[in-house]
């Protein structure tokens, strides 16, 4: 390599490092959420820019003005920014609206689900195997208080779930084939797929790094509380800074069947910074 192209790679590399490092140390965007029952700030990681950007952009251009809080679960989390919740007829199922786009999944191992922080939904693997995030619709999780057995619990049904959604989505895959081996009667055959995709899956998931709390993890879900198997799911991207006895309030109201409030709780979120 010459001089003049061992010059520009190292030119490109500093430019690289030098834009992820000033992303990172770039100021946290703050989006204050207000409520009947009080007011939430949350601030925004640099980290999961994408998530980041689109939220600000929605909140700047008005969108999350008047929407509900459609579904609350006591001890789980409060959920909202379904399109369809604004102006919904009281009893209205919810949760399905969505603005036509998904966002790339920004999974950091880094930003877990403690108590307080923000999320964005999604579909489910089946569906959703790359895991991309609802454009619009979010969670705040409450949480609970976990036993230290407990997390040892969870982490075995967490493996076993791992195995479980790798397995589903290889079969999935060849379903119009199993379809086939169907109608033509070939049962022994299609237990021959099942049980080599079993096998395929057993050896990837032998190799995968363990799924283990981090001793921050564990502190924080037998302290603080939070919800650690939806950890490596969900996209976090923020946390609140003020008000979380707000988000209290809001899950301890009276649901329906469907876990939407009984009485509208409607929120209007803006950039404050």
């Amino acid at each position: 390599m010459n001089k003049l192209a061992l010059f520009l790679v190292t030119a490109g590399l500093f430019v690289n490092i030098s834009c992820g490092m000033a992303e990172n140390n770039k100021e946290e965007k703050t989006v204050q959420i207000e409520t009947e029952f009080g007011t939430i700030k949350v601030k925004l990681y640099n980290e999961t820019p994408l998530h980041r950007d689109n939220f600000v952009k929605l909140t700047s251009e008005g969108f999350y003005t008047d929407l509900l809080f459609h579904r609350v679960i006591q001890g789980f989390m409060v959920q909202g920014g379904d399109p369809n919740s604004k102006n919904a007829a009281l009893g209205q199922m919810l949760g399905g609206g969505d603005l036509g786009y998904t966002i790339p999944a920004e999974i950091n191992p880094k930003f877990f689900h403690r108590r307080g922080v923000l999320a964005a939904a999604r579909k489910g693997d089946q569906a959703n195997p790359e895991k991309r995030s609802s454009a619009s619709q979010f969670y705040i999780l409450q949480g609970k208080v976990f036993r230290p057995g407990e997390l040892d619990s969870m982490q075995t049904k967490m493996e076993e779930s791992r195995k479980v959604s790798l397995m589903q989505m290889r079969v999935k895959a060849i379903e119009p084939e199993l379809r086939k081996l169907s109608t033509e009667g070939k049962q022994d055959e299609i237990m021959a797929r099942i049980n080599a995709i079993r096998d395929t899956v057993a050896a990837e998931v032998a190799k995968l790094p363990p799924l283990q709390f981090s001793e921050e993890q564990k502190k924080a879900y037998t302290t603080v509380g939070g919800y650690p198997s939806l950890d490596n799911g969900y996209t976090v991207f923020g946390e609140i800074i003020e008000g979380m006895e707000v988000i209290d309030s809001i899950a301890a109201q009276p649901t329906d069947q469907s876990n939407r409030p009984q009485k509208d709780i409607k929120f209007s979120i803006k950039l404050i910074k």
